[in-house]
């Protein structure tokens, strides 16, 4: 009974030691602040009554034009 008790404990000490899926969450994590704060900064800039699509077409735009012009 003992020793089934030593392995018992030995088994929960491996399991709490095991740290193979921090990472993941850890990365899991960064990637949802990530994608909050560009649904956030995509909102600032669609924010002056325009929608997503405007604000596409407006860098469409800017990006087709020459050099020497402004957006």
């Amino acid at each position: 009974m003992n020793k089934l008790a030593q392995q018992f404990g030995h088994s929960l000490q491996s399991f709490v030691d095991d740290e193979e899926g921090a990472q993941v969450i850890e990365y899991a994590l960064i990637i949802a602040l990530v994608s909050i704060a560009l649904a956030l900064a995509l909102r600032g800039l669609t924010a002056n009554g325009g929608s997503f699509s405007t604000f596409i077409t407006r860098v469409g735009t800017c990006l087709g034009l020459t050099s020497g012009t402004t957006c």
